[in-house]
């Protein structure tokens, strides 16, 4: 059996409208649909022409969140780094690792307002023959 793409995944948050105001302010991201069961809430928000869905999810049964550190960053790619580093940290983020030059591109790495990692790349172009490179 194969599978057509991955198409979400969950964050699963205390303060719901505080994480959907950061990755809307960090990074655009907007509410695509709400969906509301007895003890959960989970908005889906997702970028401008991207299939892509991230899912906020909070149990509202007043359960208490215990952090783990058994799972990866959010990975998310940028055109240009030091803006998108230098607004999500406008946003709430916290300054984990700053923008930094590897061979053929840029990261950065920086918590949202709940401790979720996100990682940052910014692949970098060829030089070309003007000179300029991305």
């Amino acid at each position: 059996m194969t599978v057509g793409r991955i198409i979400f995944t969950k964050l699963v948050v205390e303060d719901l409208p505080r994480a959907v105001a950061f990755y809307g302010e960090a990074f655009g991201f907007t509410e695509r649909n709400r969906i509301v069961l007895p003890g959960l809430e989970e908005v889906l928000i997702g970028l401008p022409d991207d299939p892509f869905t991230l899912v906020l999810y909070h149990h509202t049964d007043g359960r208490t969140l215990v952090r783990g550190d058994n799972h990866g960053p959010l990975g998310l790619s940028t055109r240009d780094i030091h803006a998108a580093w230098d607004r999500a940290i406008a946003a709430g983020g916290i300054a984990v690792r700053p923008p930094e030059d590897l061979p053929g591109m840029r990261i950065a790495f920086l918590d949202d307002p709940e401790g979720h990692t996100i990682e940052l790349i910014q692949h970098l172009r060829e030089k070309t023959r003007e000179g300029a490179s991305e």
